[in-house]
């Protein structure tokens, strides 16, 4: 439970309106009035979940009284904030829209994903297609980065010298993250890496070095492939839920461009 941190108050009758009550009359009858204005029993249940985390039921009396006394005070800020003109001054006009605006769309598409979930055969359907998309190799590499093509030239005029590609990256490589490691950049897959990076990496056997610089908006690199492994896809049970959400906002995306085509729009920008 948070500590609300809201002074509390002694008045029996505000401890009364926070007792439980079961039946239409609990339901429908204020919990308090401010100035004559009714603050209802659905608004303080909705602001006791917001500020504590759990339903007003669960709620000891003392914690009740105190979510109140912080749900008066609001209604009392508003009240003075209406009554100085403030919901019609500056930017509060337009971020009352806009909050209205999200609470409705929010409220639109949590309703619409109620009624249209997401069965077994979408989800494993979506997870089949996330699959085949997915990187089959990780490699693991060394790399040497300098700043141009003719020190990447140099390196590689090294290596076939003899020269041992851990010193010279150790040496040589402007890479700080693996500079200190010989180059070694241990596992990853091509979409971890850019294009030209990840392109020269596939190209190559193991223990081969690029012949020619590879150039990347990093710079210049020389790469070594040390090993492969191949790449087992998550379970779908274990990734089902991150299937679900992908498959849910496909979904919200199809509706919303379903609503916009439906409906009649002029712009002016």
């Amino acid at each position: 439970m948070k500590n609300f941190a809201i002074p509390l108050l002694a008045s029996t009758a505000i401890l009364a309106a926070c007792s439980p009550k079961t039946g239409s009359d609990a339901a429908s009858k204020p919990v308090a009035t401010v100035n004559g204005v009714a603050i209802s029993r659905p608004l303080f249940d909705f602001f006791a979940k917001s500020v504590s985390g759990k339903a007003a039921a669960e709620l000891k009396p003392e914690q009740l009284n105190q979510v109140l006394d912080g749900l008066v005070r609001a209604e009392v800020a508003v009240q003075q904030a209406e009554k100085a003109g403030l919901d019609k001054k500056g930017d509060t006009p337009v971020q009352l829209q806009f909050s209205r605006l999200q609470i409705l769309e929010d409220a639109l598409f949590t309703g619409y994903l109620k009624d249209h979930k997401a069965t077994d055969v979408e989800l494993k359907a979506e997870y089949d297609a996330q699959v085949a998309q997915m990187p089959k190799t990780q490699y693991h590499a060394h790399h040497v980065l300098v700043a141009s093509k003719e020190e990447a030239d140099a390196v590689i005029a090294q290596l076939k010298k003899g020269a041992k590609f851990e010193t010279l990256a150790s040496a040589k490589s402007t890479d700080p993250g693996s500079k200190a490691k010989g180059g070694d950049l241990d596992w990853f897959n091509s979409a971890q890496m850019v294009k030209p990076f990840s392109d020269a990496v596939a190209a190559l056997k193991k223990g081969e070095y690029t012949q020619a610089p590879v150039q990347t908006q990093f710079g210049w690199h020389v790469i070594r492939l040390d090993d492969t492994r191949d790449i087992s896809p998550p379970p779908f049970e274990q990734v089902k839920d991150r299937i679900s959400q992908i498959v849910d906002s496909k979904r919200l995306k199809a509706y919303s461009e379903e609503l916009a085509k439906a409906a009649k729009i002029e712009k002016s920008l």
